[in-house]
């Protein structure tokens, strides 16, 4: 039978690369992608059983039904790949009254494998070893009450790396892994600005890896049998400063059953 691998922010980037490297190895793949018309279009132009699942990770009940569309397709998910990630320039809030890239990076991934978590086996986490730049305060990232374009992306990948040891604790005994991995510095759009600090960013950008490489290491971790570690691209390393403090984690953890539960 099939594997099936669902890949979230799959029509661009590292979750394109990454889509491309699982429909390579054999896996049907499920591409999801905010915008339905360039989901299918990315979709179309790869090789092997890749397609599009519109789903917007942006406010709860988006998630909600984002995950019944995928209980309806797959009775088994093989490889939950949680790629979409947002660098914000500025604070927007979600219809939820959440801060976005709180809402995408953190609280979707949380969800999704909540609402999924009797029909999966394996879940990577794209992280980002700037984490360790990040705060994760309760009650204030999550509206991004200290809002900063350069951190806030920090803080929310903080967030959610926070949560990885505790889900691999919960389905030890279900047989469900989860691991994390930085994938590198990679030649991406996220975290595009305009003016000259965007054009500066673009001339650094074209010496950093590319999205191909940057899924290498996510794609191998995709068949990979370990649980709760984290990845400095292949090379697994512990977590440092607030992503160790495992008070922090609950605390992280038991906001999200909160903001998740109330919508």
């Amino acid at each position: 039978m099939t594997s099936l691998a669902v890949v979230t922010g799959g029509n661009r980037g590292i979750g394109y690369a990454v889509c491309a490297r699982l429909a390579a190895d054999g896996y049907k793949v499920l591409m999801v992608a905010r915008d339905p018309v360039r989901g299918r279009r990315a979709a179309a132009a790869l090789a092997g059983d890749v397609e599009c699942v519109p789903g917007d990770l942006t406010t709860v009940a988006s998630v909600r039904r984002l995950a019944e569309d995928l209980r309806t397709r797959c009775p088994r998910v093989e490889v939950l790949v949680h790629n979409a990630g947002l660098w914000p320039s500025r604070r927007v809030l979600t219809g939820d009254g959440l801060e976005e890239s709180f809402a995408v990076n953190h609280l979707a991934p949380f969800l999704l494998n909540h609402l999924l978590e009797d029909r999966l086996e394996r879940v990577v986490q794209v992280s980002a070893g700037i984490y360790v730049k990040g705060r994760a305060e309760p009650g204030r990232t999550a509206v991004g009450a200290d809002f900063s374009s350069l951190r806030t992306y920090a803080d929310t990948k903080l967030c959610n790396l926070l949560t990885v040891p505790l889900f691999a604790e919960r389905w030890r005994d279900r047989g469900i892994t989860i691991d994390a991995v930085h994938p590198g510095v990679i030649r991406t759009g996220l975290g595009d600005r305009g003016g000259p600090l965007g054009w500066l960013l673009k001339a650094a950008k074209r010496k950093w890896a590319t999205p191909e490489e940057g899924a290498a290491p996510v794609a191998a971790l995709a068949r990979g049998t370990g649980t709760g570690r984290y990845f400095d691209q292949t090379r697994e390393v512990p977590l440092e400063g607030p992503a160790a403090d495992r008070d922090l984690a609950r605390r992280i953890w038991d906001e999200a059953e909160e903001l998740t539960a109330a919508r």
